[in-house]
């Protein structure tokens, strides 16, 4: 999920190409789905951000990116409680294989981005995201996973306030163009550009600006003039 107006340059700018399976079939990872808990598994959060099995990978990309109170509400309804599980350590099963790794990551990544939109709560997973995304690179999983889901291994690092992270989000970007199917290149590109804006933003204030008022961290005056300029919020 984009913050602020990266959502709308997102799916104006996103490319849909290409035939690409989004997600495993059978992933036999984490919690399997409770009635009483409300708890889903990892292939139902795969499901949901990526679509069916023979899915376009990039189908639901206007869906990432955009701002929609239905959307966002759909995703707290079915999967707040799921959020809420891994936040409290039971959910780490999933952190075994590569599909309950990025499964893992949008959950907390993502999807708390989506719930909590425009509160300080929509950030407060990102260190443990961004711990399991960097293991999951670690492990090179972006080597194994459909390229849409590999991309979304490298959010946390590009939602960091982070310069080293930063950094490595933009080596990432150019490892997964180099091995993604060469019909996916010109989508991943997009997404590398905004990468790219992110790590500027970050090696020049060492944090994102337009999050200050949310986390009621004060402004600096280079950053209240920065935050006047077109594209410097995400």
């Amino acid at each position: 999920m984009a913050e602020g107006t990266e959502a709308t340059r997102r799916v104006q700018t996103g490319v849909q190409t290409g035939v690409q399976t989004g997600v495993q079939t059978g992933v036999q990872t984490g919690v399997q789905t409770g009635v009483q808990t409300g708890v889903q598994t990892a292939d139902d959060v795969l499901r949901f951000w990526f679509g069916e099995p023979g899915d376009p990978p990039f189908a639901k990309s206007p869906s990432w990116w955009s701002k929609d109170e239905a959307f966002d509400a759909a995703i707290r309804e079915r999967f707040e409680a799921t959020l809420e599980a891994a936040v409290r350590g039971e959910l780490d099963a999933w952190r075994s294989t590569p599909e309950g790794r990025v499964a893992f990551v949008v959950l907390l990544d993502q999807f708390s981005r989506n719930m909590f939109r425009g509160t300080e709560q929509a950030f407060a997973q990102d260190a443990l995201a961004l711990s399991v995304a960097r293991v999951a690179l670690d492990a090179k999983d972006d080597e194994v996973l459909p390229t849409a889901q590999a991309l979304f291994l490298l959010m946390p690092l590009e939602h960091a306030e982070d310069r080293a992270m930063q950094r490595r989000c933009i080596e990432g970007f150019a490892k997964l163009q180099r091995i993604c199917p060469s019909h996916l290149r010109e989508e991943i590109s997009n997404n590398a550009h905004y990468a790219e804006l992110h790590a500027r933003i970050v090696e020049r204030f060492g944090r994102f600006p337009h999050r200050n008022a949310i986390l009621g961290r004060t402004s600096t005056p280079d950053e209240i003039e920065f935050l006047k300029e077109p594209n410097s919020s995400f």
